[in-house]
């Protein structure tokens, strides 16, 4: 028995090892472990603290005043209970090969970390902060990224640590842009780190996440908590009577992420990108259009006051049934409406070829 657990500890401690390594949402750098209690109970206490330790004046008579503490605590369920259990056909746990087990633990951390990232990144977008831009560019993603770093300032969030996840093809942008500090040129701790370099006060992460329309998401640890917690400790266990000569790698954790201040993790959604081709139309002064890679109705509007956001309602948009009549240097753009929301935008600048004669 002895043996079994000493097995089970070293085996869970080498997958946490791993998982931790895996994880691009990263505890320290995204999410904070900052808790009371056992996960494995169901429910911690996260504190929260909006305000800093008030500094007053100190009297030699009369000392000092007591401030009030500011520190709340929340009550959060542990509410995701994942498992681990993959059959070793042909092997008591005891025959197993090292290899193999190395194998198979190893596959084990990889695939938590994808639950652990996909699960903390939902939390991150449900309960931080939704910023919707305009179409973005290598000319302007920089200002977006500062002026999400304004937003942070102001709202009283640390300086130092803030976090940058992009999506590739925002990090595309980023690459193309002359502000952008590549890791390599920063320290081997921020290489280790996962990060891909600096911007605008933000240590970069490139983060494959497939939320449409996403583009980044701007925070600081202190405010996003992981609590997670071995129910079960992985093993390598014979599975006796149900299959004979077979084992499986088997394990159980539980575990939650919690966003305690939304001002603290900012996202920002722009619309994707469309194809759109311009030509000489049917009747007199029109230009057709062709648009491809939409997925829901695309409609247009010639010389707009403003870029279409990520979420922009239908107004102001005519059909693409309809015909727009152009002058040279005129300004088409096409969005894409899901659900009557924008979902991705192309321009186009008209030209003497596009127009009917």
């Amino acid at each position: 028995m002895a043996k079994t657990h000493t097995m089970q500890e070293r085996y869970s401690s080498l997958v946490l090892a791993k998982l931790r390594k895996e994880l691009v949402l990263r505890d320290g750098i995204v999410f904070n472990n900052d808790y009371e209690g056992d996960p494995i109970a169901g429910k911690v206490k996260i504190p929260v603290r909006d305000t800093e330790v008030s500094v007053g004046d100190y009297d030699v008579a009369t000392g000092a005043s007591i401030a009030q503490g500011a520190t709340t605590y929340l009550d959060v369920l542990v509410n995701k209970d994942k498992a681990v259990n993959e059959l070793i056909d042909g092997y008591e746990a005891a025959a197993v090969p090292d290899g193999l087990v190395a194998e198979r633990l190893d596959s084990a951390a990889y695939s938590l970390a994808q639950r652990l990232d996909s699960d903390g990144g939902t939390e991150l977008l449900t309960s931080g902060t939704v910023n919707n831009a305009a179409q973005l560019t290598k000319d302007n993603i920089y200002d977006k990224l500062v002026d999400i770093r304004t937003k942070m300032s102001k709202a009283n969030v640390p300086g130092t640590q803030r976090y940058a996840l992009v999506t590739p093809d925002a990090y595309a942008l980023i690459l193309k842009s002359p502000e952008f500090v590549k890791a390599s040129d920063l320290g081997d701790e921020v290489v280790q780190s996962g990060a891909v370099g600096r911007i605008a006060g933000f240590t970069v992460y490139e983060w494959n996440d497939a939320t449409p329309g996403l583009a980044f998401v701007c925070g600081h640890p202190r405010w996003a908590t992981r609590v997670n917690e071995w129910k079960v400790p992985i093993a390598v266990k014979d599975l006796g009577n149900t299959y004979i000569g077979a084992s499986a790698v088997q394990g159980r954790m539980a575990y939650a992420h919690k966003v305690t201040r939304a001002s603290a993790v900012q996202a920002v959604y722009s619309p994707g990108s469309l194809t759109v081709t311009a030509t000489a139309g049917t009747g007199a002064g029109e230009t057709a259009l062709t648009v491809t890679g939409n997925s829901g109705t695309a409609k247009y509007r010639v010389n707009p006051t403003d870029r279409v956001i990520y979420d922009q309602a239908d107004t102001g948009f005519t059909a693409l049934s309809t015909n727009p009549k152009p002058s040279v240097g005129d300004i088409i753009e096409v969005a894409d409406f899901v659900s009557s929301k924008a979902k991705a935008v192309a321009y186009i600048v008209v030209v003497a070829d596009m127009i009917k004669s």
